[in-house]
């Protein structure tokens, strides 16, 4: 892995029972690159993310994130880099739906112990560079689904993570809305130089990558690096 790479995966096997999601898979993603990874349902994409972000483990395999492997981390330790190095867009609305904009974007700070009086400059900070400025008191019911999702944008990169970890962040979207919600992650991730995995059935959407890979079937077509 280059000294620029954010983000190795090698190997990875994941197996539930005796059907392998995954066999083999091998993905580099340097700073500032954004990666789509594309397929068709159950060809374990989601499970690739997982594995990636830590939520899960392979039954082979690793996952280096900036050059630390999740293997060696005990519990609390893996919590701690996936707070401090992950960020997140999971599929559908995932906003906490009585928390206001500013309070949803605020979480990881909050988790990670941030004093109040930087969560609140650094939250404002972060709405504003979406766009959403003058929303910050608004419940999530209270936006449209495309200033949700700019909202959870701001909450995945509130923390200046290493990786960005989309899972079909688009889905729930009209096709406009779509578009200008990928321009707006990607935009502010690689300003951040963090290293981007997007899944998405959407070609339109896999368009604006660096690179365009595809699961089928638990197998990765497409350049590993």
């Amino acid at each position: 892995m280059s000294a620029e790479a954010a983000l190795q995966a090698i190997e990875l096997t994941r197996r539930y029972r005796r059907v392998a999601a995954l066999s083999g898979v091998s993905i580099a993603v340097a700073r500032g690159e954004v990666v789509a990874v594309t397929g068709p349902s159950g060809s374990g994409k989601s499970t690739l993310l997982h594995l990636l972000g830590g939520l899960d483990r392979p039954d082979a395999g690793r996952v280096l994130i900036g050059g630390v492997d999740w293997r060696t981390l005990g519990g609390a330790a893996r919590s701690r880099l996936r707070l401090r190095s992950c960020g997140f867009l999971p599929q559908g609305m995932s906003l906490l739906p009585q928390a206001t904009a500013a309070e949803n974007v605020e979480v990881p700070l909050l988790l990670g112990g941030a004093p109040r009086a930087e969560r609140y400059d650094r939250t404002l900070r972060a709405l504003d560079r979406v766009g959403l400025a003058e929303h910050t008191d608004k419940l999530p019911d209270q936006l449209s689904g495309g200033q949700q999702q700019r909202v959870a944008i701001a909450r995945a990169l509130i923390a200046e993570p290493v990786v960005v970890l989309a899972d079909e962040p688009t889905g729930s979207l009209d096709s406009a809305n779509a578009q200008a919600v990928t321009r707006l992650l990607i935009a502010a991730a690689t300003e951040r130089r963090a290293a981007v995995v997007l899944v998405t059935h959407d070609p339109a959407v896999a368009r604006h990558a660096d690179r365009i890979v595809t699961l089928h079937s638990g197998q990765l077509n497409g350049e590993p690096s």
